[in-house]
């Protein structure tokens, strides 16, 4: 496999060529945002970088704007599908043409942004998302959690009629087709899950990326062993009510 530094060299100039933005959804990040907003920065300065600060009671979105980024400031929390939806509309009102969804945790290495934007920049994607699930990525998840995503994997893969391994995962980048549904369109329960289901309803086309991700260095995540079995329940539940949804269709650009 290419060093990320050679994969983005070979894309670096169709990069340069596309408007580009980092949507950071952050909620109670203070003490890793500044690092996220830098790792991006130095991988590809090119990128415009928007941070939602979905209702923190920390100085996350004071740090943000320190580091002289767009700052929105949502005035309670709405969750990550209300906060990255936000940040999908400021893309499309902004023009931007790809999109880069990056959690605020750190847990996401902007060293493998390239891996990522990769089939966007060739034509073969409209999303493509990071999956943890890679020879020799090392992913560590409790027993139920690894035991959710893979049911959550299996029941996707059978709505979307394509393999999927990984429909958790936050890392993801989207091109303007991308951007334009889900700035319109946007689950909000159970977004990263339920937003495949969305893309492949529309006819967008997906692709998932070996990425290796870090562990959560501070903060906890806010599902525990009740909450996973709770969490499982619901997005099945969710999921199955979604097969009789109708879904509207964005307006096509002018």
């Amino acid at each position: 496999m290419a060093e990320p530094a050679q994969l983005l060299k070979a894309v670096s100039s169709e990069l340069a060529a596309r408007r580009r933005i980092a949507i950071i959804p952050a909620f109670n990040e203070e003490q890793t945002i500044a690092r996220v907003i830098d790792e991006i920065r130095a991988f590809d300065p090119g990128f415009a970088i928007v941070v939602v600060d979905d209702g923190s009671i920390d100085r996350t979105a004071l740090t943000a704007e320190r580091q002289g980024v767009a700052v929105l400031r949502l005035p309670f929390n709405l969750g990550i599908g209300g906060a990255v939806q936000t940040g999908y509309q400021y893309a499309r009102d902004n023009g931007y043409e790809l999109a880069l969804q990056v959690d605020g945790d750190g847990q996401h290495d902007p060293q493998e942004i390239s891996a990522l934007v990769g089939p966007i920049l060739d034509g073969s994607a409209d999303m493509v998302v990071g999956t943890r699930f890679a020879a020799g990525g090392g992913y560590r998840g409790t027993r139920l959690r690894r035991l959710g995503i893979h049911l959550f994997a299996g029941v996707v893969s059978l709505m979307v009629r394509q393999r999927v391994t990984d429909t958790t995962s936050g890392f993801r980048a989207v091109n303007r087709k991308g951007i334009r549904l889900f700035a319109a369109e946007y689950p909000h329960d159970y977004p990263e899950v339920e937003a495949t289901v969305v893309l492949s309803r529309h006819h967008l086309r997906m692709v998932e990326v070996p990425v290796v991700m870090r562990i959560r260095e501070t903060g906890n995540s806010s599902i525990t062993a009740f909450r996973s079995v709770y969490y499982m329940v619901k997005v099945l539940l969710a999921l199955f009510i979604g097969l009789f949804r109708k879904y509207t269709t964005p307006l096509e650009e002018p």
